[in-house]
């Protein structure tokens, strides 16, 4: 155990917590709940941080920091799904949460093929990610009764997120796309 695979554990050890803290009846528990999942988004930085600072990047943090990212948004996204609603906010929602299944899944395959560079993190997924997390903070800090500011920031951003999702996820299956073997009717 090193600290980047520690706070990488922290973070997944915060869900519950968020999850808790996001159904307390106070009107704290907005901010308090963003609050949490701002810092589950430091730890994702630092504990990469200082994987490559420390050269201490492991197989296991390899494996679990995606996973780590990938269950607190999905649990993020369908928690404020409950909260605002209308399906104007699901759709691009599920978008994001489908893409990320397909394109880990991707990467699995991929990487069986000894290929999963074809398939490595993009510009455009970190922008995609910039403004998925920005909406996500926005939404949670913002009371549902009250459509102001950090609403409209949180669904423009939503939406941002939504399309660069669909964006991204088409890059990685063009770039994937070679791979396939495609009318091939060998069985299993």
């Amino acid at each position: 155990m090193n600290v980047p695979n520690a706070l990488t554990l922290l973070r997944i050890v915060l869900i519950p917590v968020f999850v808790l803290i996001f159904y307390l009846p106070y009107q704290w528990s907005y901010m308090v709940s963003a609050a949490i999942f701002a810092l589950a988004g430091i730890t994702d930085w630092l504990d990469g941080y200082l994987a490559r600072k420390l050269d201490q990047s492991t197989p296991f943090g390899a494996f679990l920091d995606p996973v780590a990212d990938k269950l607190i948004v999905a649990i993020a996204l369908v928690l404020l799904v409950e909260r605002f609603e209308i399906w104007w906010f699901t759709v691009p929602a599920v978008i994001i949460v489908g893409r990320e299944i397909v394109i880990s899944a991707l990467r699995e395959w991929m990487a069986e093929l000894g290929k999963r560079t074809s398939v490595a993190v993009s510009y455009i997924g970190k922008i995609k990610t910039t403004f998925q997390i920005t909406s996500i903070l926005a939404l949670l800090a913002a009371a549902p009764e009250k459509s102001g500011f950090l609403v409209n920031i949180g669904v423009i951003s939503l939406y941002l997120a939504a399309i660069l999702t669909l964006w991204s996820m088409v890059a990685y299956i063009r770039a994937a796309w070679p791979s396939f073997e495609i009318g091939n009717n060998k069985a299993d």
